[in-house]
């Protein structure tokens, strides 16, 4: 976990739970723009969006995390990431900072109703735990 220790985290907020994600994943940071919906996609797919000319597909994650859709509000981000040579969206409520974690731990089997297998670690920081995401894991579930 040394090496973990020493990246840094763009940290977000969904419903009340704070995630982070490691910085070279995330490609950008864009306000919440329309969205084309595609039919017969899985839930957590709000569809696409058109990003500088290419197509970006979008997932909520309160929805793929199992917590209701809310309506947008002037925090509501989409953190473009790197996923497998490709771009993905993903919908989040706030986005709150760039960061780092003194202390990382293993992440448990569970996290909530969420894997612990989504997990590369639970960050502590001002007595608070932040969920380290493996977007591998995250972005290819059924």
């Amino acid at each position: 976990m040394a090496t973990l220790q020493q990246d840094q985290y763009i940290e977000m907020t969904v419903g009340v739970e704070a995630y982070a994600v490691r910085i070279e994943e995330i490609h950008e940071i864009i306000k919440l723009q329309t969205i084309t919906e595609i039919p017969h996609c899985k839930p957590y797919v709000k569809g696409v969006i058109n990003l500088r000319g290419k197509v970006v597909p979008v997932v909520s994650f309160r929805n793929l995390f199992g917590l209701p859709e809310q309506e947008a509000t002037k925090t509501t981000r989409i953190v473009v990431v790197k996923h497998r040579e490709e771009s993905v969206g993903i919908i989040v409520d706030q986005v709150n900072k760039v960061t780092t974690f003194p202390d990382i731990q293993p992440p448990p089997e569970h996290v909530g109703s969420v894997s612990g297998a989504y997990f590369l670690g639970i960050g502590l920081r001002d007595n608070r735990l932040i969920g380290i995401l493996k977007l591998d894991e995250v972005l290819l579930r059924d």
